[in-house]
């Protein structure tokens, strides 16, 4: 099949970049930042699209850690892509063919999985080889590209959602490496990811000297009393309490989840003093809103009611709201085609030798060809549909999370998967999570 000048300009641009494009996501993968705290990634982000002629607005939604950059080249449509670069904290891995801790790294250091150093860098990469084509055959257009840190706990799109950074843009592309077999080297279809909504719960003891003692008669001292139970007794009650009704929020179908993390636990002190503040934070998952709606009354009910119990007044706050995703058959289409023109990825000789030391360091028989399948093999967007659909409900519209579900309430958008490095498992053999990691790096 013929590629037209203007795509071919683009795809010379990648192959005579190759390197830098390699070197660039190495830098990222080394800087390994978390969620909020990707400063180093976004400085280095925003002093390469300067040095490529863009203009970039930093902090960009009141983020410290997002950016904006814009470049135009005349009149014509708005094109708009994004990075993400955030780590995940307890995946220290360094890029070796065994289980290795980085030199000089805590065990629960971050590291990349999936691994968004790739995604950033690969996006980084279509927006700069677009705008050499535009400048070299005189293409009109502007190209708007986003730093979007913290999607693992889906934190910035909905903030430049809300602060209309997406409404200016005619169309959009989100990129993603692989997460496994399914729907690789495609464009998402109808099953778009599902909502994602997070919240804290402070748990807050004001006044411990109004709960009723019956210690000692007369003053007394603060060892020869009841005190109140107090925060930690509120937090631990809203653990427990959340446990037992998780099994009656919502139907055991719809792939939905509800997770917790104990952020901050009250003071304890020889004086016998109630624990005067606890935090408990929620997040979950679900294929609709009302669903998710549901989980956050089921929260607020046991939120007031151990509160109560504890001698504690509650408070809530938001971290996040997500909405779905919606689908665009235009985009997932056009998107395929051009997929179609450069082929999925091919590994050479050094990325399968790596593989097979893998392989080899965990007592495996390494594999003439360690790689699987479906993350060289293209997948046309009904096809890789009919996989998911097959694994869900019928009335299942949405999977999973991602924040790029904002941008497709305000533009065209499509989702390109394409394959990343990934090991054929032997019949009944699960690679271990650092393996997925090293293959990432």
């Amino acid at each position: 099949m013929a590629i037209a000048a203007e795509k071919q300009s683009a795809l010379d641009w990648v192959e005579t970049n190759r390197q830098n494009l390699s070197d660039w996501h190495s830098t990222i993968w080394d800087l390994h930042e978390p969620a909020w705290r990707e400063y180093k990634s976004a400085a280095w982000y925003v002093d390469r699209l300067r040095q490529e002629g863009f203009e970039v607005e930093e902090a960009s939604g009141g983020m410290p850690t997002a950016f904006c950059a814009t470049w135009s080249n005349g009149d014509g449509p708005t094109i708009g892509s994004y990075a993400e670069y955030d780590a995940v904290p307890g995946n220290n891995q360094d890029r070796v063919p065994y289980r290795k801790l980085r030199d000089g790294i805590h065990h629960a250091a971050a590291g990349h999985t999936d691994p968004h150093s790739a995604l950033g860098m690969s996006a980084l990469g279509g927006i700069l080889a677009a705008k050499a084509s535009m400048e070299q055959h005189g293409i009109g257009g502007r190209l708007k590209f986003l730093g979007e840190p913290a999607e693992k706990v889906c934190g910035s799109k909905p903030v430049h959602a809300a602060k209309g950074y997406y409404d200016d843009m005619d169309a959009a592309i989100s990129f993603h490496p692989s997460f496994g077999g399914l729907r690789t080297n495609t464009a998402i279809w109808d099953t778009h990811c599902g909502s994602y909504w997070s919240c804290i719960y402070n748990f807050i003891c004001d006044e411990p000297e109004t709960w009723k003692s019956v210690g000692a008669p007369g003053p007394g001292s603060a060892h020869t009393v009841a005190r109140a139970p107090g925060a930690n007794d509120a937090l631990c009650l809203m653990y427990t309490t959340t446990k037992y009704t998780k099994e009656s929020m919502l139907p055991h179908t719809g792939t939905w989840t509800l997770n917790e993390a104990l952020l901050a636990t009250g003071d304890a002190t020889s004086d016998n003093l109630a624990p005067r503040f606890s935090q408990i934070q929620y997040s979950w998952r679900a294929p609709t809103l009302d669903m998710q709606q549901r989980i956050s009354e089921v929260l607020d009910n046991n939120a007031e009611h151990v509160a109560g119990i504890a001698h504690c007044r509650v408070e809530k706050r938001w971290v996040t709201k997500t909405r779905v995703g919606l689908p665009n058959h235009a985009m997932a289409e056009l998107t395929y085609r051009n997929l179609e023109l450069v082929g999925g990825p091919q590994w050479d000789d050094e990325a399968r030798g790596f593989c097979r030391e893998l392989q080899s360091s965990l007592g495996l028989e390494p594999m003439e060809q360690p790689i699987l399948d479906a993350m060289i093999d293209l997948c046309p967007p009904e096809k890789g549909e009919a996989q998911l659909r097959a694994m869900l409900p019928p009335w299942q519209l949405n999977y999973t999370s991602d924040d790029y579900v904002d941008w497709t309430w305000h533009t065209p958008t499509v989702r390109l998967i394409v394959g990343r490095c990934t090991l054929k498992s032997p019949e009944g053999y699960d690679y271990p999570g650092w393996s997925w990691n090293a293959l990432g790096g």
